[in-house]
This record gives structure tokens, sequence and C-alpha cells, in this order.
């Protein structure tokens, strides 16, 4: 008598299959906030006028607006792997899930929005 056995090889695999996607960007999105974080306390730990015009004329300089635009946006998509994950696996009803998964974009795309507003207000 044989019987269908899902483990091995020949398992089924079912899903949104997004898994190893999402994976790799927070990895990927977490190299470029610490590559970001060093260059940050090297600009600070260098600089010889710590003063508002100081901070101000590092972000004045486009390369640093981009770097730090790309950065943001990482880390908004960061968090947005990481809270998604977190709804969808401590809330159990499809209705509230949902509900907090819009209110998570909601915010995170607002903050991206003021991310750009306050950068290119320097």
């Amino acid at each position: 008598m044989a019987t269908k056995n899902n483990i091995g090889p020949r398992r089924l695999v079912v899903g949104a299959h997004y898994g190893v996607k999402d994976w790799l960007a927070q990895r990927v999105t977490a190299i470029v906030m610490a590559v970001y974080t060093i260059v940050l306390l090297v600009s600070f730990l260098t600089a010889q006028d710590f003063s508002y015009e100081g901070w101000a004329g590092l972000f004045a300089k486009q390369w640093f607006k981009l770097f730090s635009l790309v950065t943001f946006l990482g880390l908004f998509y960061h968090a947005w792997v990481g809270i998604r994950d977190i709804w969808m696996d401590y809330v159990k009803s499809a209705g509230l899930r949902l509900l907090l998964q819009l209110l998570t974009i909601f915010f995170l795309v607002g903050c991206a929005a003021w991310t750009v507003q306050i950068l290119w207000s320097v």
C-alpha cells in the first residue's frame, strides 16, 4: 500500500512565495542602512563645524540627500516587511489584519512623503 508522502524533495509547497524575496530585501536594506550609519558617523566625527550650519551643509549636498532618501526608503520597506509578518503571524482575524496592514501602509507612505519634504527643505 503506497502512501503519499509530503516530506523531502516531493514536498508540496504552497503559499504566496514571497518569503525569499522579502528575506533578501531585508538583508539588502539592512546593509544599506549600516553603510549609511557608518558614512553619517564618519562625517559627524570628522566635521569641524558642530553647529546647525555644519549639519545643514552636510545635507545640502545632492549625493547625501539621495543617499539619505534611498536609506530611508529602504528603512520603510524593511519596516513594512517586518510589521506585515507580525500582523500575519499574530492577528488571526482577516478583517482586523487587513485594517492593520492598511494603517501600516498609510503610515509608512506618510513617513516617506515627510522624509522627502524634510530632505529637500534643507
